[in-house]
């Protein structure tokens, strides 16, 4: 247990984890890296250049002729993926903090650090990246030293391009990070931080354990959920599943004990055995808040218990998705679901696609408000379908959250117009150092939801970084927007918006809807309404048959006659027509700009 080394690597976006954490792989002899990005293994993670998972591999190392096990978990660097990182860190010993030596600190990077913190993880700073033109070690080093108060002789300089300084790295984790404690002989305790599904296998949980030991053929149960299995396989992982005959104290692996039903494994659960279980569950992770809620709805209805099973595999693997059965007029049964925000929204969508073959429509996302009545009674709204009449509404609280901006000084200006043009108010403005400002705004998360990160992306050329988390609620003045075709609403149109945008808003959706719905034989009436007032309208026109392309000359009554009859078609053809709106229409709504 002594030479056991459990530590993560965090750091902002792109400032090279996953990079750093191919050549470990490569000193290590672990693998042999033949692309880049060996750990980040979706085909979405490669496409996108992103880690969506974290992911935990196992190195062994000589270091004073000693033989050491280092157990590496690559994170997430992006905001959405942040409780991925939670779950990472109360796994480890110790973290390895990454700053990208052309960037200096961002505002990720001190979220992360601070949850590293809040573990008491050791931190082993390193600046990545030096071998590139335009890096700063000294002043990122500073403000290093600003951030965590270290020594400046212990910051490491590193590269993960050519692999310079990563032996340092590796032995800074042996000598400073701390073995993992437990006691061999207690009763088992081991954490779950993570499964995926096999669809030969069953449910595969990864633990760390805490107390006791693990064998092959043991009798297991899962403490909070109560379930019994028998662990037909445990492992270690390195890139593959290696199996084991028995696991220890501190050690992660895996256990495969054919479990088929993906709701009975819960991660943050902890394992023990049946014959001698520990007596309370270790203290597990927060419960994730889903910040952004949205309809998933299958484009074919049959599918809709496909769609369900899709979903729950998918959860075990993204523990942060959180899911309900509704139904809605216009698109049938669907789920609503939780997302930590829009690019979770987007990923979950295409693995969707991609893992499960599921085609969907996603309705417009939205956050969830407190809406208090006038006898007092509080009711969490996810779906503006789901408001009380307004009549009954005593008032309205909606979410806001603090957050903290880092940039470059030379775009204070716009972005906090964007910042205040979204209702946000200035609570701070600090330089970090030399040309660079955090700035922190309370912000309503209604507001953020849609393009915000987006537009402050443009705004600073890319150099802002973005960092958020939920406040408290506050009363607000809401209107409901309700969009309605031919006098019909469509629930899954339908916002809740702040009254002032809600005029400009409507106008803005019914001139996109225009464009985007194909023309029918009749006469389409957009409309947008708060409560009963219509605010906004366009009007598609109908396709029109010449009727009267057969008549040469003779009597006008004749062409009368024909226009009467197609008139009197048309008017019943609207009463019985019902208007598709095309999926495009709903993704449109969200990029209103």
């Amino acid at each position: 247990m002594d030479n056991i080394r459990n530590f993560c690597i965090i750091a902002h976006i792109d400032h090279g984890k996953s990079t750093i954490a191919d050549r470990m792989l490569e000193y290590t002899n672990t693998i042999k890296v033949t692309e880049g990005q060996m750990l980040d293994d979706m085909d979405l993670e490669r496409e996108r250049g992103i880690t969506i998972k974290s992911h935990a591999i196992q190195m062994e190392m000589e270091h004073e002729g000693q033989k050491y096990t280092l157990n590496l978990i690559d994170t997430p660097g992006h905001v959405d993926f942040s409780y991925e990182v939670s779950r990472s860190i109360a796994a480890c010993e110790g973290a390895v903090l990454l700053v990208d030596a052309t960037q200096g600190v961002q505002a990720q990077t001190i979220s992360n650090l601070y949850m590293a913190i809040e573990h008491d993880l050791e931190i082993i700073p390193v600046i990545n990246k030096i071998d590139m033109p335009s890096a700063m070690p000294d002043e990122v080093e500073d403000e290093i030293i600003d951030l965590i108060g270290c020594k400046r002789e212990d910051i490491i300089r590193a590269s993960g391009k050519t692999g310079e300084g990563v032996d340092e790295v590796l032995k800074a984790v042996i000598e400073r990070v701390p073995a993992p404690t437990g006691d061999a002989n207690a009763p088992l305790q081991a954490l779950i931080f993570d499964s995926v599904f096999n669809s030969f296998r069953g449910i595969i949980a990864y633990f760390k354990i805490e107390n006791g030991m693990i064998h092959k053929g043991d009798k297991v149960k899962f403490f909070n959920t109560g379930m019994e299995y028998v662990a037909d396989e445990v492992g270690v992982l390195k890139m593959d599943m290696i199996p084991r005959k028995e696991l220890g104290v501190g050690e992660v692996g895996y256990i495969i004990s054919g479990i088929k039903d993906a709701t009975e494994v819960k991660v943050g659960d902890t394992i023990t055995h049946i014959s001698r279980p520990c007596e309370k569950a270790i203290a597990g992770f927060q419960e994730v808040k889903p910040m952004v809620f949205a309809g998933v709805y299958p484009i074919d209805p049959s599918e809709y218990e496909n769609l369900r099973a899709s979903i729950e595999k998918l959860q075990l693997n993204d523990a942060s998705l959180t899911f309900q059965p509704e139904s809605s007029v216009a698109l049938g049964f669907g789920f609503r679901c939780g997302f930590l925000g829009l690019l979770h929204m987007e990923i979950v969508q295409e693995r969707l696609d991609r893992e499960f073959n599921m085609d969907v429509i996603t309705t417009v996302p939205n956050v969830s408000y407190m809406v208090y009545d006038k006898h007092g009674n509080a009711k969490e709204v996810h779906n503006p379908s789901g408001l009380p009449d307004p009549t009954l509404i005593e008032h309205i609280e909606e979410p806001y959250i603090k957050a903290s901006i880092i940039t470059n000084a030379n775009f204070i200006g716009p972005i906090m117009k964007l910042c205040l043009d979204k209702r946000g108010e200035l609570l701070d403005q600090k330089y970090v150092s030399g040309n660079r400002v955090e700035l922190t705004f309370m912000l309503p998360l209604g507001e953020i939801v849609i393009d915000f990160y987006d537009k402050l992306k443009s705004i600073s050329k890319g150099y802002a970084s973005f960092d958020y988390h939920i406040d408290s609620f506050r009363p607000s003045k809401l209107a409901k927007l309700d969009i309605l075709l031919n006098g019909e609403s469509v629930d899954a149109l339908s916002t809740l918006t702040h009254q002032d945008n809600a005029v400009t808003l409507g106008r803005r959706m019914c001139e996109k809807l225009k464009d985007l719905i194909p023309r029918q034989q009749f006469d389409i009436a957009i409309q947008a309404a708060i409560g009963a007032k219509i605010v906004a309208r366009e009007t598609i026109k109908c396709v029109r048959k010449d009727v009267t392309a057969k008549c040469y000359g003779g009597d006008v009554s004749r062409k009368r006659k024909l226009l009467e009859k197609q008139k009197k078609g048309k008017k019943r053809m609207k009463q019985i027509g019902n208007v598709e709106v095309p999926q495009k229409a709903f993704l449109a709504v969200l990029k209103l700009d």
